[in-house]
């Protein structure tokens, strides 16, 4: 691609970082201003559209399958593109940061495929983001390793059993404040996606696979649309053709459930299916409906994937993914193995369990945190798949969903113990903790968190507190126990900033949207401008 006068429009207001200058070429910074300067209105206004919508619903406006695209859904003859290579077995997925020690060895794992993440799994500090460009950039070109602090030393395993990259952008709702349009931030969204594009969509292609990605936080079929047409525009831009990227959308908004088969339809000639991203699904009903009674979920512990809401969220994302020809990818097992026997087949079993579930389902494939949890969910997927990459054959004709299924949230209401109050406010603020201090990916009491579990902890409490089925005292205090218990743990620990993050996103009047547009604007900007 020519050098422009708009690349000058593209500045990177951080420091030099070792081998940053590979990454952020002028041409790859051209690219992405050409994107930015073609979406970023656009972009804009659909942000406004979600701050809307939200209102509409939040002073009772009725959620329901659109009657606009009625004709869309009852067509029977439209399908999404057929699987791309490296794409039409999906049996077992892992995700994770792409730090390098986790992009070594989740594209070992196993795996037949690695959801590298720059969102929910990754803190945003401009050394992530750019390293984890880099370590993406050295995966492909197969130069990748790492030394772990004891001298064991990581390798790319042979080229035909590593795990397919697939690539999540962060959410449309998501600045990058380290690069400046025009005078104002970059969409992180056209960053992560197009330094990747730019650097590794041809390499991948010439490897035997393609640039596939993850969408996530989509709300309606119009972000679908609008990342369509980014698709179009990027490929065009390096003469790749059309329909070679693919890409799988996380229904993870409730507002999303009810729009599937358009968010298909819109990325039909760049689709790889949906997945069902259980946490965040909760977050986004709490953070829709959170006002209504009807709406008061009990302790998270107690919301399992059985809850009829979510049975019907599940089912009916199988039924429209095979309807269409679509993969259909199940939820995360977040389990870390433990060195205790027991609580590692503990643990195992319930991952066993939430995977058969899935496979029964019709689901094509899973997600899983950690290496060690691919054989187990492998295992499941062979026993229901056996040879076969899929079950896009089982049409799930007997699934049946109203608008009312996926609402159906008070047969599972009901109160929150103290013990959840506690739960989720030590989960909050254990994050929080290690979200500032640059980890997205944190193992905590035996899970591997990302900040969809923060973000469904706090919401809860915000929720709860809204409705006083708890005391505004008691989250004080027991705020106050799990600060001193994380400062005695982590001395390191910015407990005040912790402090405040909890207070502007649990406890204000007003509940913020996502908690990480104001941690990462007052704390890892202003933190690494501090340093500057």
């Amino acid at each position: 691609m020519p050098t422009s006068a708009l690349t000058r429009l593209v500045r990177v207001l951080a420091a030099p970082g070792e081998r940053h200058d590979q990454i952020l070429t002028p041409e790859a910074l051209e690219f992405v201003g050409r994107l930015t300067a073609e979406f970023g209105e656009r972009r804009r206004d659909l942000m406004k559209e979600r701050r809307r919508q939200a209102l509409r619903l939040a002073t009772g406006s009725p959620l329901d399958f659109p009657l606009v695209t009625a004709a869309v859904r009852a067509d029977p003859t439209w399908r999404v593109a057929p699987p791309a290579p490296g794409l039409t077995d999906r049996r077992v997925e892992i995700t994770g940061p792409p730090d390098r020690r986790m992009t070594v060895n989740a594209l070992n794992s196993g795996a037949r495929v690695w959801m590298a993440d720059f969102e929910d799994a990754t803190a945003p500090t401009w050394a992530n983001v750019i390293d984890g460009q880099l370590n993406l950039l050295d995966a492909v070109e197969r130069r990748i390793d790492f030394t772990g602090e004891d001298g064991r030393e990581y390798r790319l395993g042979a080229p035909d059993r590593l795990a397919t990259v697939m690539v999540r952008p962060r959410g449309w709702h998501l600045d990058e404040e380290h690069l400046e349009f025009e005078g104002g931030p970059v969409p992180a969204a056209l960053v992560d996606f197009g330094l990747y594009f730019f650097h590794c969509a041809q390499r991948q292609i010439d490897a035997g696979r393609g640039p596939y990605f993850y969408l996530p936080k989509l709300e309606n079929r119009y972000e679908a649309r609008l990342w369509n047409d980014v698709f179009v525009t990027a490929q065009d831009l390096l003469d790749i053709p059309r329909g070679t990227i693919r890409a799988t959308v996380l229904i993870e908004t409730v507002t999303a459930a009810f729009e599937m088969e358009e968010i298909l339809h819109e990325l039909r000639d760049h689709s790889a299916g949906l997945n069902a991203g259980r946490w965040d699904y909760l977050f986004s009903l709490i953070k829709t409906f959170g006002h209504r009674t009807d709406f008061l979920l009990p302790d998270r512990a107690r919301v399992t994937m059985t809850a009829p809401f979510l049975r019907a969220y599940t089912e009916l994302l199988v039924q429209t993914c095979h309807r269409r020809g679509a993969h259909a990818i199940g939820g995360m097992a977040a389990q870390v193995p433990s060195r205790d026997p027991d609580v590692h087949q503990a643990a195992l079993a319930k991952v066993r369990l939430d995977k058969e579930r899935e496979a029964e389902d019709g689901f094509d494939g899973s997600w899983v945190a950690h290496p060690g949890l691919v054989p187990v969910c492998r295992e499941v997927f062979d026993g229901v798949l056996g040879e076969r990459p899929h079950q896009l054959d089982r049409r799930r004709e007997d699934v049946a969903v109203a608008a009312g299924d996926l609402l159906s949230v008070r047969r599972i209401g009901g109160p929150p113990t103290e013990q959840g109050v506690r739960t989720n406010i030590a989960v909050a603020v254990r994050y929080f903790a290690a979200w500032l201090g640059g980890r997205g990916a944190v193992a905590l009491d035996g899970l591997m968190e990302d900040a969809a579990t923060a973000e469904i902890a706090r919401v809860q409490i915000w929720q709860w507190l809204r409705h006083r089925v708890i005391d505004r005292e008691l989250v004080q205090w027991l705020l106050d126990e799990e600060l001193d218990a994380l400062g005695a743990g982590y001395p390191w620990a910015p407990l005040d900033e912790v402090r405040a993050l909890f207070q502007r996103t649990a406890l204000a009047v007003e509940l913020p949207a996502f908690f990480t547009p104001d941690a990462y604007s007052r704390h890892l900007v202003q933190r690494a401008q501090e340093r500057a």
